[in-house]
C-alpha cells in the first residue's frame, strides 16, 4: 500500500511539475497548476536561461511556432528549420539534435508528442511531409512515415504533412495535416490514427465522406475524389477517460470557390468527436456551411467544465467561441441560424443561413471601418474600399471584391485559448481585413476562377487598415457568457496612442491567477493579473515571441520558456532561440 502510494503521490507530482503536451495537457487547457510565481512576485522574473540552435534566416524567413514540452526535466522542441531538440529544462544546456534531411519539409512545427512504455520512451514530431519517431533519451530516429500516402484516394503525393502536433491516445498517434489550398490539387484533412510503435496506420477517419458514409449527401456526387481540405492543421483535444478524440476541421479546398462542391460540406469547419480507438464518429457541429472566406477552425477545443457539465469551447477566426456539450455536440450557449447574402458568382450557392452564437459576444470586430490613425490613413483607406463590397460578416467573395474581416488569421488563431478551471476564457485576437477579389482562371484551367491574392488592407506604414484596436486579449466567463475585461495587446512604434498589434501566438494561464503570453509584434512577453488585466510583467524578447509558453518546474523551481522565433508573416527579425524565465 505504501509503496502504491508513493507511485500514485509521484505521478501526481509530475502531472504538476510537467508540461506534457503543446497544450499543457491533452485538454488543450493551457493552464499550469504551479503557484511558485504569482501576482506579487512576478515582477522579479529574470531570464534563467537561453538556448540558440543557430539556424535562423537572416533574412527574416523563418519562425519557431512551437511551444515545447517538458518531461522528467528534459526539454523537447523544434527549431527554425524543423530540427529536433532535447535540452536540460533547468539550464537550457543541449542533449541530443535530430536533423531531418528532408527536401520536401517546410512550413512549421507547433510541437512534438511524447509517449513511454516501461523503457520505451518516444518523441514523435512531424517536418514537411513526415512524421517521425525518436528514442526520447537519444535523439536516434527509430522509424518515420510520409504522410502523403494511405489516403484512401489519388492523387498519390499531393503535399500532406502537419504543423501541429497530434495526440498519443494509448499506444496510437492520432494525427490531423496540413494540405495545399489550390483547385483540384489539394490532399484531403483526413483523421489518421497509426500504431505508435511501428507507424502503420490503424483507422482513418474521412473528413470528406466516402460513398455510403455519415454526411457524403452534403457534397456533390463522388466530390471526395477531387475535393482537398476539411482538414485538422489547429490541433485537437483528447477526453482520455471518455476515449473521445476532438477534432476542429479547416475548410475544404478551393478555399474561396466552391461551385463544384454545392451543399453544405461536412465536415468542412466542424468540429467532430470520434472514438479515439476505431475513428467512428460519435457526433458532429458545423460552425460554418460551405465555407467560401477560408476561415477555418483555427485551434483545438478547450475541453472545459461549464456550470458544472463537461463542456467544450471552440474560438473561430471570425472572433466567436461556441460553447457546447461534451457527449451530445449540442450548444450550451445559444446559437441562431441566422440569412446571410448569395453569392454573385456564377455556379456558386453560398449557404442561407449561418450559425451565430448569441453568448458570449463576438471577441474581435466584425464590420470592417477604416483606419483612423491620421485624416490621411482615414481617407487613403476610405479611398481603397470605394470600389468593394464592405457589407459585413459573410457576404460572399466575388470579381468586385469583397472585404472580410476578420480575415484569414483572425480573429483567434492556432495560439489557441488558455482556461481558469474558475471559469474564465483568455484569449488574443487581431484586427486584419482581407480582400476577398475573385478573378477568371486562364484559357484551359481546370478551375474557372482564382483568387486576386491573399490581400490584407494596410496602411502606408505596414500596419492594419482597419480602426484600431489592431491586438486585444480578452477574458471571458464562459458560465455567464460575457466578457470579464479586454484589453488593448501590444505596443505600436508608430503612435503614441493605444492601438495594440498584429499578433500570433496565445497564452497560459496558472493556479496562482497569472496570464503569460508573448505574441505580438513588439516582441515584448508579457504577465497579466488573470482578475483585472493589469499588466504586472513585462520584459523584451531577443526576437518576436510568435508561440505559446510553457509552464514546468524542476527541482521545486517554477520555470516560464517561450520560443523566440520572430520573422514569417510578421515581418520583423528572425530568432533561434528559447528564454526560460524563473524567480531569482
Amino acid at each position: 500500500m505504501v509503496i502504491r502510494l508513493l507511485l500514485l503521490a509521484a505521478g501526481v507530482l509530475s502531472a504538476q511539475t510537467d508540461w506534457r503536451t503543446w497544450s499543457g495537457g491533452n485538454d488543450g487547457n493551457r493552464y499550469s497548476p504551479l503557484t511558485q510565481i504569482t501576482k506579487a512576485n512576478v515582477k522579479q522574473l529574470k531570464v534563467a536561461w537561453e538556448f540558440h540552435s543557430g539556424d535562423a534566416d537572416a533574412r527574416g524567413r523563418t519562425m519557431i511556432q512551437c511551444t515545447p514540452i517538458v518531461i522528467g526535466g528534459v526539454l523537447y522542441a523544434t527549431t527554425p528549420t524543423l530540427m529536433a531538440v532535447a535540452l536540460d529544462a533547468a539550464t537550457g544546456k543541449e542533449i541530443w539534435r535530430f536533423d531531418p534531411v528532408d527536401e520536401k519539409r517546410r512550413g512549421v512545427n507547433r510541437g512534438v508528442m511524447y509517449w513511454e512504455s516501461g523503457d520505451d520512451k518516444r518523441i514523435l514530431f512531424s517536418a514537411g511531409t513526415s512524421l517521425f519517431a525518436l528514442d526520447a533519451k537519444t535523439g536516434k530516429l527509430i522509424t518515420a512515415i510520409d504522410m502523403t500516402k494511405e489516403l484512401d484516394r489519388e492523387p498519390a503525393g499531393a503535399f500532406n504533412g502537419a504543423t501541429t502536433p497530434g495526440v498519443i491516445y494509448k499506444d496510437l498517434v492520432i494525427m490531423g495535416s496540413s494540405v495545399g489550398e489550390g483547385p483540384r490539387t489539394a490532399a484531403p484533412g483526413h483523421i489518421r490514427a497509426y500504431d505508435v510503435r511501428t507507424l502503420k496506420r490503424r483507422w482513418i477517419f474521412h473528413t470528406i465522406p466516402h460513398p455510403g458514409e455519415f454526411g457524403y449527401e452534403t457534397w456533390p456526387k463522388d466530390a471526395w475524389k477531387t475535393i482537398g481540405g476539411a482538414n485538422n492543421w489547429g490541433g485537437m483535444s483528447l477526453d482520455e477517460k471518455r476515449g473521445v478524440v476532438y477534432v476542429s476541421l479547416g475548410s475544404p479546398a478551393f478555399d474561396f470557390y466552391g461551385g463544384d462542391r454545392v451543399g453544405d460540406n461536412l465536415f468542412g469547419n466542424a468540429i467532430v468527436a470520434l472514438d479515439a480507438a476505431t475513428g467512428n464518429r460519435i457526433w458532429h457541429y458545423q460552425t460554418l456551411h460551405h465555407d467560401i472566406w477560408d476561415l477555418d477552425l483555427p485551434a483545438n477545443p478547450n475541453l472545459i467544465r461549464w456550470n458544472g457539465r463537461d463542456a467544450l469551447a471552440q474560438i473561430t477566426k471570425q472572433g466567436f467561441v461556441f460553447v457546447l456539450d461534451r457527449e451530445t455536440g449540442k450548444p450550451l450557449l445559444p446559437v441562431e441560424e441566422r440569412p446571410f447574402p448569395a453569392s454573385t458568382m456564377p455556379g456558386e450557392v453560398a449557404s442561407k443561413t449561418q450559425p451565430i452564437p448569441l453568448k458570449p459576444p463576438p471577441f474581435s470586430a466584425q464590420k470592417f471601418e477604416p483606419s483612423d490613425l491620421t485624416p490621411e490613413v482615414q481617407a487613403r483607406i476610405s479611398k481603397q474600399l470605394a470600389d468593394l463590397r464592405n457589407d459585413g460578416l459573410y457576404v460572399p467573395p466575388s470579381k468586385q471584391g469583397t472585404v472580410v474581416l476578420p480575415g484569414t488569421l483572425g480573429g483567434g488563431l492556432w495560439g489557441g485559448a488558455a482556461w481558469d478551471p474558475s471559469g474564465v476564457l483568455y484569449v488574443n485576437s487581431q484586427t486584419v481585413a482581407s480582400i476577398h477579389q475573385l478573378t477568371d482562371s486562364p484559357a484551359g484551367a481546370p478551375y474557372p476562377y482564382a483568387l486576386n491574392g491573399y490581400t490584407k488592407i494596410r496602411d502606408d506604414k505596414g500596419n492594419s487598415g482597419a480602426k484600431p484596436p489592431w491586438g486585444l486579449l480578452t477574458a471571458i466567463n464562459l458560465n455567464k457568457g460575457d466578457f470579464v475585461w479586454r484589453k488593448i495587446f501590444g505596443k505600436n512604434a508608430a503612435t503614441t496612442r493605444e492601438v495594440g498589434t498584429e499578433n500570433m501566438g496565445g497564452p497560459v494561464v496558472t493556479a496562482s491567477g497569472l496570464v503569460f503570453i508573448g505574441a505580438t509584434r513588439d516582441e515584448m512577453f508579457r504577465a497579466y493579473d488573470g482578475k483585472t488585466g493589469a499588466v504586472l510583467f513585462e520584459t523584451k524578447l531577443p526576437a518576436g515571441g510568435y508561440a505559446t509558453p510553457a509552464i514546468y518546474s524542476v527541482n521545486g523551481k517554477q520555470y516560464v520558456v517561450i520560443a523566440c522565433g520572430g520573422g514569417g508573416r510578421m515581418t520583423t527579425k528572425s530568432g533561434d532561440g528559447y528564454v526560460a524565465f524563473a524567480l531569482p
